[in-house]
């Protein structure tokens, strides 16, 4: 029985409405999907910028003098510029921070790694709840394990308190770590943290699968946003 007048037309409308849904829909698919991508992007850029904040902190602190007298000597800086309430207290769970590593020819350096620290068994020694820290690599042990998928600070890699104020005879360890706390400097142990690469946010900085090594020692990307770092670090190591 051949179909109505009616029925033909309310299918060929039932078709459009389904075929318009689809389409809605996989545009805010697509939207949500940018808007996420967006915003990670967001976050990294963030971190990076936190981190130069944190680098000219440390470099006007003036209990810092030994820290600022020898971060030249550093193979690479380890910046965990996010606040940290509870980080490290039993249980924490750490920061996200950035490596930034100096060429051993030029003494430039290069591009930001993102890593996290975390995992941390013992608290900070004057209780705080939250602190910005920067660790030293000063050995090329540090540097190996640091482009491993992740290692343990005390176990895979020495690690002592950064000394503070002048005149201090320089440590021995591959890793010396450096924290402040509500504008104060804070000695602190990490020994036990996990420190760990985040290739996700190496992604969302630089748009590419890419790993630590391809970033500080292959150097086949950049970030023009990481000039700012860069240049923090730069001017402290020349003081």
């Amino acid at each position: 029985m051949p179909e109505s007048f009616h029925t033909i037309i309310f299918r060929r409308i039932t078709m459009k409405l389904r075929r318009s849904v689809v389409v809605v829909f996989l545009v805010m698919f697509q939207l949500s999907v940018c808007s996420a991508f967006a915003s990670d992007k967001v976050t990294t850029e963030k971190i990076v910028d936190s981190a130069a904040l944190v680098v000219k902190t440390f470099g006007a602190d003036p209990d810092l003098t030994w820290f600022r007298d020898n971060v030249k000597n550093a193979k690479a800086l380890l910046i965990v510029p996010q606040s940290l309430k509870g980080a490290f207290l039993v249980g924490g769970s750490g920061g996200s921070g950035v490596l930034i590593a100096q060429d051993s020819n030029t003494g430039e350096w290069g591009n930001p790694a993102f890593y996290t620290l975390g995992s941390i068994s013992v608290g900070l020694q004057i209780g705080a709840e939250s602190s910005e820290v920067i660790l030293m690599i000063m050995s090329d042990r540090g540097m190996e394990k640091l482009l491993a998928s992740s290692f343990k600070l005390g176990a895979d890699v020495t690690l002592a308190v950064g000394p503070v104020g002048g005149g201090t005879a320089a440590q021995t360890a591959d890793v010396l770590s450096y924290a402040r706390s509500k504008g104060a400097f804070a000695g602190v142990s990490l020994d036990g943290a996990i420190v760990k690469t985040r290739d996700k946010r190496n992604k969302e900085y630089y748009g590419a699968e890419v790993s630590p090594t391809d970033i500080l020692v292959r150097k086949t990307v950049s970030n023009p946003h990481a000039d700012g770092l860069r240049k923090a670090v730069a001017e402290l190591t020349k003081k």
